[in-house]
Order: C-alpha cells, then structure tokens, then sequence
C-alpha cells in the first residue's frame, strides 16, 4: 500500500538557531512549545486539549513489549508513556510480549476488558495478528506501511515521510537531479521506492536506485549515465552510511538522509559536514527528550516520543468519546511531540517533519513539512 504524495507541503526555513548537542534529538531547549508543567512534571503539548467530553475517558490500552527479547525496548517505552505521572484515566499499559501469540493474548484481553482503541503492537508481526484477532481500531507503533487497512494505523515514521520531508526542501532549493543508494534489504527497498514515487511527484529526475552492499565503485556507477546528479539520498543508517559518504565527500552532490539519521553522532565527520537530513522538528521535540533523558538516564530517540504521542491521542479521543475510526481520522489532526499528523482512511499517516543541516558540531533547522 503506497503513501499519499502532495507535492507542495515543504516551508523553508533559513537556517537558525543551531543544536549544539551531538546528538540531534537531544538538546536544544524548547519550553516555549513543549514544557514541563510546575510541579508535577506533566509535558504539556500546544493546542493539544482533548475538547469537550461524553461522560468522563473511555477505556483503551497501550501494548508494550514488556517482557520477552524485546524487554529493554518495552521498558524504555513504558518510561515514556508514563513522563508525568502515568498515561491517564481510562488507559492501561499491557504486556504484550516479544512474539505474535503474546500479542494477540494480550489485545484480546485488553478489548475483553473494555478497550475501545489499542496503541501498539510495536513490531510488525504482531500487529498483523492483532488486527486479524480483534475489532477495534489499532494504531500501531511500527513503520511498515503495509500494515495499513481498515481499522489499522501505521504511526512509525515511514520511508515515505522521511522521503517526503527531504526531497520537498531539496526540490525547493532547485536540486532536481537525485540518486538513491541504499544496501540490501526490505527497508532499503521501501525507502528507494517512496524517493522515486515522492520525487516522481515533485518534478524531480529521480535517476535509477543503486543497490549496493560497499562503496566501492559507488561513484563511477553513478557516473554511469552521466554527470554526477546534484543530490544523493542515502536513508539507510547502518554500517554502509559511512562509507557512502565517504566516497561522496568532495564529489560536489548534495547528501541528504532520513530520519534514521537522527540517532547518529555525526559530530566531527567531514563527509556529513553539510548535509541535509529528516527529523522531527527540534522546537518540537528537544524538551521532551531532554526530559525522558533526565528521567531514564539516556535519550530515548524517536520510537519513545511516538509512545508518548500515542498516550496523548488515547487521551484526547477518549476525553472526547471518540475512540473509533471517525476520531483518528479528524479533518485537523494532531499535534505530538515527533511533529504534527493526520491520519488518513487508508490507515497510512501524514506526519510534518523537520530538515536539519549538518554544521561544525551543531545542526541547523532548514525547512520543515507539514501536514
């Protein structure tokens, strides 16, 4: 199932305020617009009110891998869908195991309970087995699009959304001619498939993906055709990425990334100096992790500020009694700590992200998408 494309979405920024932590998503303060209420350490989101209510909350469930290979992962979860105190009235946290059976055990115990929304599974797996098991809406914290449908939302930020954030600020900044490169493997293969769907839709001359497992050759291959195209998209961030960047370092292309660039520490690397990457927009993000830093001791990185988000939508709606299809689909969306979304009857999500520039030890916000 293939992400919605609008080809218009992108504000430019002139580059500002620089991030002077080595981590992207760690620093910077923000509590003009995320920020900690006085004495109870509740993290406060702008325009966030659950608008009127039916009765009080209604019931729902947040499914965690709190046990099993992916404990560490549930744990850190938890400890953001609890910053301030807990998730709320009417929400509880459930154990959702490492595997698709303690998934579905989990799921069809929570709406035997009264849930009338789950947030969760994490992993793909498990939220195809949950969406067969159970009828309620579920929004899961996985990025697979496929995994969109009737009643299931995809709210992992997905190759699509980093390759429409990058490629919007790149088509404005007049870098028509683009090349992807990414390694072996399926995320490599959705990323390449959004950059030429998105950039198709942009006007871009998206040229043909170069897979590939080393950099060797990488730039001859990419003279090929040609001149060097003006930009390379390199979304993949594992043990390729350097190497990549390497190869590329004084060719004179641009190099953007996607969000997966967020975690990196690319702090005193010269062939990232100047590039281009997806992320969640700092002045939205950076007090909330600099939050979930001081209380779990490490920062979280994006999939923490999605379960924070993801308690704050089961608040809202059930605030509201609007548990159901109709409430996620809202014509205005939502505003979360990871950026402003919407989701869409298809079960895909649009979600605005930020562009960020790498500097000497710092990062400047270039532009931004919205939704």
């Amino acid at each position: 199932m293939s992400q919605p494309v609008k080809p218009s979405k992108a504000r430019p920024v002139e580059p500002s305020h620089g991030l002077s932590r080595r981590r992207v998503l760690a620093g910077a303060s923000a509590a003009s617009l995320v920020s900690l209420s006085a004495g109870c350490g509740e993290l406060v989101l702008p325009g966030s009110g659950s608008g009127s209510t039916t009765g009080g909350p209604r019931r729902s469930a947040v499914l965690l891998p709190l046990s099993g290979q992916s404990a560490e992962l549930g744990q850190r979860l938890r400890t953001a869908a609890t910053l301030g105190g807990g998730p709320g009235i009417g929400i509880e946290i459930i154990d959702s195991g490492s595997t698709a059976e303690s998934a579905v055990a989990a799921a069809t115990a929570a709406v035997a309970a009264g849930a009338e929304m789950l947030v969760g599974p994490v992993f793909s797996a498990q939220t195809e087995a949950v969406s067969q098991a159970v009828r309620v809406p579920i929004v899961s914290l996985s990025n697979n699009a496929s995994l969109a449908g009737r009643r299931t939302f995809v709210f992992g930020v997905t190759p699509a959304q980093s390759a429409q954030a990058i490629l919007s600020i790149a088509a404005q900044r007049g870098l028509g001619d683009v090349a992807t490169v990414v390694p072996p493997g399926t995320f490599g293969a959705q990323s390449a498939a959004a950059a030429e769907r998105v950039g198709t839709a942009l006007g871009l001359r998206v040229r043909p993906t170069l897979v590939r497992s080393s950099a060797e050759g990488l730039v001859a291959a990419l003279q090929a055709s040609g001149p060097l195209p003006k930009a390379v998209y390199l979304p993949a961030a594992d043990a390729t990425l350097a190497g990549f960047a390497e190869a590329l370092r004084g060719q004179g292309v641009q190099l953007l990334g996607s969000t997966q660039w967020s975690s990196l520490d690319l702090s005193g690397r010269p062939a990232f100096r100047d590039a281009w990457f997806a992320a969640p927009d700092p002045l939205r993000f950076a007090a909330f992790d600099e939050t979930y830093s001081q209380v779990a001791g490490s920062p979280g990185g994006i999939i923490t500020g999605l379960a924070f988000d993801g308690v704050e939508l089961l608040r809202i709606l059930g605030q509201a009694g609007q548990l159901s299809v109709r409430g996620l689909t809202r014509d205005n969306g939502f505003t979360g700590v990871v950026g402003p979304y919407r989701f869409l009857r298809s079960g895909l999500c649009e979600r605005g992200l930020g562009v960020l520039k790498v500097g000497a030890g710092e990062f400047s916000l270039i532009g931004s998408t919205s939704v």
